[in-house]
């Protein structure tokens, strides 16, 4: 659980130290996506967000090799209550009421989630899985080309709940990876499904945000890489919680999710609000 609470700090702070990055990149000039990229990598925040996804994601596989699955997805979910309480920090953002709220829910239903959850499964699911993982892999590619002829929040919702699909593969291709031996690599299908998942998951992710609606978008990822991954892992890995709680766990897993899509404004760091500007006063005229 400290992996997978620390994987959540990782993702919530480098999405506040990218949109910083990616804000101070566009100030320096136009251009399109390829040039706001490259401008953006030439700052020290945006290089130090992908340092913090890469220290993320190992601590993600780390997590995901001693818990269940259920609770890890719900851990990572709560990176938006990490993203949420550091733009608060960084970017000036006041928080309202409701959201120091729904950062509060995520902390207690993590909390019931650390209570009730017992280590991951050891069963190592049927031999149909592996495929079907990467049969979901590229079916997620293929949601990305008929989500993005849509417009508008649907557009947004159908891409971002394909990222979470993809998102889903990596967290249980994961559990089914059993050696890191190169030669058990290339023959697992497992492998070749994490690459095409997280793949398409990035870029399904990175067009409905730039396109779309955030909330709408990242309210979809929470749902797509939650529920599904955490249906595999109790149904065909064998994830259970400790004995007598999983009440607790069922409780504590729907408490963090919707404490998480409370916060899905947060799924990209919020924009500072800008001043108003004042209506300058036109001099009077002079009469004749």
């Amino acid at each position: 659980m400290v992996c997978a609470l620390g994987a959540a700090v990782c993702f919530g702070t480098a999405t506040v130290l990218q949109a910083m990055a990616a804000r101070e990149a566009g100030a320096a000039g136009g251009g399109g996506d390829a040039a706001l990229l490259l401008r953006a990598l030439r700052q020290w925040r945006y290089l130090a967000g992908l340092a913090l996804d890469g220290l993320g994601f190992l601590l993600q596989i780390a997590a995901l090799r001693s818990l269940p699955i259920y609770a890890v997805s719900a851990a990572l979910a709560a990176s938006l209550a990490v993203t949420a309480v550091v733009a608060a920090r960084l970017l000036k953002v006041r928080l309202s009421g409701v959201e120091w709220t729904a950062v509060a829910v995520v902390c207690l239903g993590l909390a019931m989630l650390g209570l009730a959850s017992g280590t991951e499964g050891a069963e190592n699911g049927p031999g149909a899985l592996r495929y079907a993982m990467v049969a979901t892999a590229l079916a997620v590619l293929l949601l990305g080309l008929l989500g993005g002829r849509l417009h508008g929040r649907t557009r947004a919702l159908v891409l971002g709940l394909g990222a979470g699909f993809g998102f889903g593969v990596v967290e249980v291709s994961v559990r089914l990876i059993d050696s890191l031996r190169p030669v058990d690599l290339l023959t697992n299908p497992a492998a070749y499904a994490l690459l095409l998942g997280g793949g398409a998951a990035f870029l399904l992710l990175t067009s409905a945000l730039q396109r779309g609606s955030v909330t709408t978008a990242t309210a979809g990822m929470v749902i797509g890489e939650t529920i599904g991954p955490a249906a595999v892992g109790v149904i065909w890995l064998g994830d259970r919680t400790r004995e007598g709680l999983t009440w607790l766990a069922a409780l504590g897993f729907a408490v963090a999710v919707a404490g998480a899509l409370a916060l899905a404004r947060f799924g990209e760091a919020p924009q500072e609000t800008a001043a108003p500007r004042e209506t300058p006063v036109s001099p009077p005229t002079a009469t004749p």
